[in-house]
C-alpha cells in the first residue's frame, strides 16, 4: 500500500470524468471492504498465533508457519492507516516518522513472507533427499537461527525506505507519503531528479530478484525435486501438509506480484531517461494499484483461513472445532505413507518417515 506517486483520480478535479460523490462513494465502498478485510485477518491471523504458539508442540514446521502467520498479521494492522488515507482522498494525515516506519514494515512483510516460504520450500526438499542428514542437523535450534537471519535481511532490504520515505504537500494543500531517493531538498532539480531514477531502478531491481523471482525459482525447483523423489519412492504425497503449501505458494504470488507490477510501472513512468519508456496511461497505474492492494490484503487477511479448508470438504469445516481444524491442516500424513511402504522400500524411506513425523 506504497502512497508515493498515486495514480488514482483524487477524489474532485476539473478533469476528472466522475462525479465528486460518485468518487466518494467508491472510495467509502472500498474502506467498507478494507476495514472487513482487517476485521478478518486480525481475528484469523490472531487465532492461528493463539494455537500455533499456546496449543500445539513446537517442531520446525510449526516454528516456520508461526513466523510467517506473524507475517500476515503485521500487514494486517497497517491496513487502517491506508484505510484513513483513502477517506481522505489520499491525503495522508499521520506524522513523517509514520510514513517512514509504514511503508517499512510493507517493504519488510512482503521480504520475510517470501523467505519463509521459500525456507519451507528448501526444508521439504532436504528432508526428502537428505533424511539422514536432517536427523541429526534438523534441530529447534538450527530453524530459529534461520527465523533470525531472515528478519535481520528483511529489515535491512527495507531499512533504505526509513531514510527514503518523506511527506510532501503537493497542490490543493493535500500531503502524500512518497520517496525521495536522491533525500535532497531540490524536489525539481534535473540533476537530481536523474540521479533519483537510478537509485529507484537500482531498488526495484534488487526487490524484484531477491522478493520475487529467485525465491520462485527457488520454490518451484525445490517442489519439483520433491515430487520427483516421492514418486521415485513410489510414495504418494497428496495430504493436508503438501496441499497447505502449494496453496500458501499460491496464494502469496498472486497477491504479491501485483506489487511488483505496480512499482515497475511506476520506475518504467517515471524513467523515460533510463528506459525510453513512454507515457503509461494514469487508468493502468491507477487499476494496478487497486488490484495490489486489495490482493495483498486478502493474501495477508484470507490466507490462513484457505488452510483450513485444505483437504477438508466443506460441510465437514463446520463440524469440527478451530484446533481440531489447524491440527488437521498441519498434522504431515506422510508418515502413514512411508509406513505403509517402508517393507519394499527399506531403510531409507523408514528414515525419511521418522524425520518427516
Amino acid at each position: 500500500m506504497d502512497q508515493g506517486n498515486m495514480t488514482l483520480p483524487p477524489a474532485t478535479g476539473a478533469n476528472s470524468s466522475q462525479t465528486p460523490a460518485a468518487v466518494s462513494a467508491s472510495h467509502l465502498a472500498a474502506a467498507v471492504l478494507l476495514f472487513t478485510t482487517f476485521l478478518v485477518g486480525v481475528m484469523g491471523n490472531g487465532l492461528y498465533l493463539w494455537v500455533l504458539g499456546l496449543k500445539m508442540r513446537m517442531m520446525v514446521t510449526m516454528l516456520w508457519f508461526l513466523h510467517l502467520v506473524s507475517c500476515y498479521l503485521l500487514f494486517t494492522l497497517l491496513i487502517p492507516f491506508f484505510i484513513v488515507s483513502l477517506l481522505m482522498g489520499f491525503h495522508w494525515v499521520f506524522s513523517t516518522v509514520m510514513c517512514k516506519i509504514h511503508n517499512t514494515c510493507i517493504s519488510m512483510d512482503m521480504f520475510s513472507s517470501v523467505f519463509l516460504l521459500t525456507l519451507i520450500s528448501l526444508d521439504h526438499y532436504t528432508v526428502t533427499h537428505h533424511p539422514i542428514w536432517c536427523r541429526h542437523h534438523r534441530t529447534m535450534s538450527w530453524a530459529g537461527k534461520l527465523v533470525v537471519g531472515v528478519w535481520l535481511a528483511s529489515f535491512s532490504l527495507s531499512a533504505p525506505y526509513l531514510a527514503f520515505r518523506e511527506t510532501r504537500v503537493v497542490h490543493g494543500g493535500r500531503t502524500t507519503c512518497i520517496n525521495n531517493y536522491t533525500l535532497s531538498r531540490d524536489w525539481n532539480g534535473a540533476e537530481m531528479q536523474e540521479l533519483g531514477r537510478w537509485i529507484h531502478l537500482a531498488i526495484f531491481t534488487v526487490r524484484f530478484l531477491l522478493g520475487l523471482l529467485l525465491p520462485f525459482r527457488t520454490i518451484v525447483g525445490c517442489y519439483v525435486r520433491v515430487g520427483l523423489k516421492m514418486k521415485e519412492k513410489k510414495l504418494a504425497w497428496s495430504g493436508k501438509p503438501f496441499k497447505v503449501m502449494v496453496t500458501t505458494v499460491v496464494s502469496f504470488f498472486l497477491g504479491w506480484l501485483p506489487y511488483h507490477l505496480h512499482h515497475g510501472l511506476k520506475l518504467y513512468k517515471l524513467s523515460p531517461g533510463i528506459l525510453c519508456a513512454k507515457e503509461v496511461p494514469a487508468l493502468v497505474t491507477g487499476a494496478v494499484l487497486v488490484i495490489y492492494t486489495f490482493t495483498s490484503c486478502f493474501n495477508a487477511c484470507f490466507t490462513p483461513i484457505l488452510y483450513l479448508f485444505v483437504g477438508e470438504k466443506f460441510w465437514q469445516v463446520f463440524r469440527k472445532s478451530l484446533l481440531t481444524l489447524v491440527k488437521a491442516a498441519f498434522v504431515n500424513d506422510l508418515a502413514s505413507s512411508a509406513a505403509e511402504s517402508s517393507e519394499r522400500h527399506g531403510s531409507e524411506v523408514e528414515n525419511t518417515k521418522q524425520v518427516m513425523a
